[in-house]
């Protein structure tokens, strides 16, 4: 049987620490993916660096993680990428991103970016707090535990 790989979109990843410490207790190595303006020679767990485009962070766990991986992210549109092929998404929040929410969440996105575009303010994300932090250990622990037994 294969080992599950968990990939983390890590750029803007605020549960970076979590992400190590939980997956470690599962004896996973967690694979974080980031752009070179990310680098630091202080980083624990296993890093990869690409380039600074837009999506090549994206680009990079799409070719690289396979049926039964786990990925997280809050990228809803890599996520969307990603859930059909059978790899396992959670966002920083702790959500579960499941294939058949994933039009429904695209379509949301769409509608704010078009009220953006039209100049309507939108609100931003809240602060991310020590309660969104839980919540995401939570359901990273459950997850895992489902995945991996």
């Amino acid at each position: 049987m294969r080992k599950i790989t968990l990939y983390v979109d890590a750029d803007a990843c605020p549960v970076k620490n979590e992400i190590r410490l939980i997956a470690g207790s599962f004896g996973i190595e967690p694979v974080f993916v980031a752009s070179y303006a990310s680098f630091s020679q202080n980083q624990e767990s296993k890093w990869v660096y690409v380039d600074q485009r837009k999506e090549a962070a994206d680009l990079y766990i799409v070719n690289h993680a396979f049926p039964g991986d786990l990925v997280v992210t809050q990228d809803m549109g890599l996520a969307g990428l990603l859930t059909g092929r059978g790899i396992s998404v959670i966002s920083i929040h702790g959500v579960e991103i499941e294939e058949r929410r994933v039009p429904e969440i695209l379509h949301r996105r769409y509608l704010a970016y078009k009220s953006l575009l039209a100049g309507r303010k939108i609100r931003g994300p809240r602060p991310f707090t020590d309660e969104n932090r839980k919540e995401f250990s939570d359901a990273l622990t459950k997850l895992l535990c489902r995945l991996v037994h």
